[in-house]
């Protein structure tokens, strides 16, 4: 392991696209591109499962992917099938080829009955222009009309243009569960805030956690608050569920979702809460005026806010907002059409 910041990195070289890189016998690394400036890739894990093999996670539905994917069954799966595909959470990078890979190999899917169904949900609830209740959502926040205008320009399908098919059934995880995968079993352990019922997997024998996007080695997964749920406080679920994760050996082997595998779970989980702390005192700090959430932007946010990241800018503020409410350090007020917040 070489060190990096808080974490030591393992020093083996991540996988060119369409190809695998072998952690740990019978665990292979596979990367896919990402059209996301600052996160241009995902991690991937094939698992070899018996006659067969174990797939968390597939990628976005894009055309590169699924080519990407046929260069990988063609030579690193040497003939055998996949059986089963599990994806940690239903964001499309996790999602986009997952009914694909089901339907052609015929494979079990597998997920937490909450990130299936929320999933399927958006999926299906495409549309193609974006619902009142969301503008007057953004309204709220601040958005002004320019902003509002072109957010309906994008329409409301985001989540069907990115995710090839999303699987029909699947067989449930629910935390604490064991799976047997090829001789190792993992333990099933969900974690919240990021998404509803987001699943890892950790083997207690050698150590290794599978963490999707719960826990990353560079930065945090995104925390946000969406029109259909206004009042959630999914930091408040993100930090409680890492307390879940901190009882795990701290020198176990991180199997991330993005970023390089490392060491260091313990020192990278007190750094996230750091972070979280430190973002939700600053939230506090700005509102000692009133003002709406996207007034609050550059004290969280060294990059500039776009039309095109200002919807999950907003999500994030408004996360540690509810945050900063829940524990009695904000308040809230109508002002028009417009929510104001303010230090209690």
């Amino acid at each position: 392991m070489k060190a990096g910041g808080v974490m030591d990195y393992w020093e083996g070289q991540a996988p060119a696209a369409g190809t695998a890189q072998e952690v740990l016998p019978g665990i292979f690394w596979i990367r896919m591109p990402l059209p996301i400036r600052g996160l241009e890739t995902i991690n991937l894990w094939l698992l070899r499962d018996g006659d067969g093999w174990t797939l968390i996670d597939t990628g976005l539905g894009t055309g590169e992917i699924h080519r990407l994917w046929q260069q990988i069954f063609a030579t690193v799966l040497a003939g055998a099938p996949i059986k089963r595909v599990i994806c940690t959470h239903f964001h499309p990078d996790h999602t986009g080829q997952a009914g694909w890979i089901v339907e052609r190999f015929g494979a079990a899917f597998h997920m937490s009955a909450g990130e299936w169904s929320f999933g399927r949900m958006l999926w299906l609830d495409s549309q193609p222009e974006v619902p009142a209740y969301v503008l007057g959502f953004l309204r709220r926040q601040g958005w002004d009309e320019a902003a509002l205008a072109h957010q309906e320009s994008r329409g409301y399908n985001m989540l069907a243009r990115s995710i090839r098919q999303y699987p029909h059934s699947f067989t449930r995880l629910a935390d604490g569960q064991r799976m047997n995968i090829g001789g190792r079993y993992w333990r099933v352990m969900v974690g919240r805030g990021h998404s509803p019922e987001h699943c890892c997997l950790y083997d207690e024998v050698d150590n290794i956690l599978i963490s999707g996007d719960q826990i990353l080695p560079a930065i945090s997964p995104h925390i946000g608050v969406y029109p259909s749920e206004p009042d959630a406080d999914p930091l408040g679920d993100y930090l409680s569920s890492l307390k879940d994760f901190a009882r795990l050996p701290d020198d176990c082997l991180v199997l991330p979702a993005h970023g390089h595998v490392f060491r260091g779970l313990g020192r990278r989980i007190r750094a996230l809460q750091a972070h979280h702390r430190e973002r939700v005192d600053a939230i506090c700090a700005f509102f000692a005026r009133p003002a709406p959430a996207v007034a609050c932007f550059p004290a969280l946010f060294a990059r500039p806010i776009t039309d095109e990241n200002r919807m999950l800018a907003t999500a994030e503020a408004l996360a540690h907002i509810n945050r900063a409410l829940r524990e009695g350090r904000l308040q809230r007020r109508p002002e028009g059409d417009v929510t104001m917040y303010e230090a209690a």
